[in-house]
């Protein structure tokens, strides 16, 4: 009788979770059979969505429900708090499973080569966002003594940034913020944070609806200079093109002709200056130069030669995560991903055999996170193609209990699907006594011990 096909899933974020689900309604899972196990180096699963999306975003956070009804499924299994490759590596999967999937993401700022970066005061975005979602790994504190902020980048991240500098503690407080979070939010000084686009506003990533949320804030005035509303005929095209963009624009041009308001928080968003150099003394951020751009007719912008130097004490990087390098495969360093054809891992112009790859470090850090669905679909794609043409290698050990030894043996404190059940009770008990859905468990011992791994 065929046994099952057997697959590990190389993290449990959103991108593992969908490819485990395109398994799962692929012909596949009815005959012979799917087995799936999702590997991931947190105790806990979800990802991007648990430390990537702002406290204050639960309609994002929602997709977490879809996705639980994934791992649900009697065929898939969650192996918590295990490290790819520290705990078990390549070899070692080959060794229980036809076909490995790494969906790896990304959790890394890239680079901004220009002169100061690297001082006191200038932080990437993802570092700040996973202090402030409660990932385990970073520290508890974070340094908030700057009363002007500088955020670079016009993407739904830099709004994130933004909108947690710029709002109150309390105001964060009915979301699921640990509490180490809200004590530094409550000593936050910021009171004006600017943030820089060197494009104009057609050319800004922001969702819509993200944008339109900042003026929801009874604390954050946002404000739009006029003279940054200008549109070249690559900026029309781009409007006409996406109803995204013209919406963005649109909302942009409202805040540009209204009058300033009194909340108390001023939010800045400023188009049309490129960041070329962050300011300093004595190893500290002092300000921020930045160069007035034009628009060239495409949409596109040149520089113009003249420069302005902003009164800021921090600044925040946001553009763009990074992917690391994954052990054992190839790796383009400069675009942050792995080599691939249609999910295929491919290095030194062949197949890796049984090795695929989906979601962020597949692909890049582009999209939003529904976008990691057809990622997904064409990677399993592949790998049932490869398992209906004799492709795939065979494990040495395909019983299901055989990696369970394994990682026993090794002395693997892992957390399983149960165990996800056990903190999400634990997180919500302590969210109860005040009002709020559940407060976040922050460091690694307490989500394992609530887990009971």
């Amino acid at each position: 009788m065929p046994r099952p096909l057997r697959v590990a899933v190389v993290g449990a974020g959103p991108a593992g979770i969908y490819a485990a689900d395109a398994l799962l309604k692929s012909e596949a899972a009815t005959d012979p059979g799917v087995s799936i196990d999702l590997f991931e180096r947190l105790p806990a699963p979800f990802g991007l969505i648990r430390y990537g999306v702002a406290p204050d975003h639960p309609r994002i956070k929602g997709i977490i429900t879809a996705l639980h009804q994934v791992l649900d499924k009697p065929q898939i299994r969650v192996f918590g708090n295990v490290d790819y490759p520290g705990d078990i590596g390549l070899d070692d999967l080959r060794a229980f499973y036809d076909a490995v999937v790494f969906s790896t993401g990304a959790n890394a700022d890239r680079a901004l080569d220009i002169p100061g970066i690297g001082l006191d005061g200038s932080y990437g975005a993802a570092d700040f966002v996973s202090w402030y979602d409660g990932h385990p790994d970073v520290a508890r504190s974070w340094p908030l003594e700057a009363e002007k902020v500088a955020v670079l980048g016009v993407g739904n991240v830099a709004l994130d940034v933004a909108r947690v500098l710029a709002k109150t503690a309390d105001e964060l407080l009915p979301t699921e913020i640990p509490p180490n979070v809200y004590d530094g939010l409550a000593g936050n000084r910021a009171r004006e944070v600017h943030v820089f686009g060197r494009r104009g506003p057609a050319q800004a990533k922001f969702s819509p609806m993200e944008l339109r949320e900042l003026d929801h804030s009874p604390s954050i005035e946002v404000i739009v200079n006029p003279e940054d509303i200008d549109y070249d005929e690559g900026s029309i095209a781009t409007r006409r093109a996406s109803k995204q963009a013209d919406m963005v624009a649109k909302t942009l041009e409202n805040w540009a002709i209204r009058d300033v308001g009194d909340r108390p928080h001023k939010l800045f968003l400023h188009f049309f200056e490129s960041p070329v150099e962050v300011v300093g003394e004595d190893g500290r951020v002092t300000g921020l130069r930045t160069e007035r751009t034009a628009l060239d007719g495409s949409g596109n912008v040149t520089g113009t030669g003249e420069f302005h130097d902003w009164d800021v004490q921090a600044v925040y990087r946001a553009v763009g995560y990074l992917s690391e390098e994954v052990a054992k495969l190839p790796f383009d360093l400069a675009g942050g991903t792995v080599p691939h054809e249609a999910g295929r891992v491919v290095e030194a112009g062949k197949h890796l055999r049984s090795t695929y790859v989906t979601g962020w470090i597949k692909r890049g850090p582009v999209g939003l996170i529904g976008h990691t669905k057809g990622d997904a679909n064409e990677t399993v794609a592949s790998l049932l193609d490869d398992h209906a043409n004799d492709r795939l290698h065979t494990p040495s050990a395909p019983d299901p209990e055989a990696v369970v030894a394994f990682l026993e043996d090794r002395n693997v404190r892992y957390t399983t699907w149960d165990g996800w059940y056990r903190l999400d009770q634990a997180e919500r008990a302590l969210g109860e006594p005040q009002g709020r859905e559940r407060v976040k468990i922050v460091d690694r011992e307490g989500m394992l011990r609530a887990s009971g791994a």
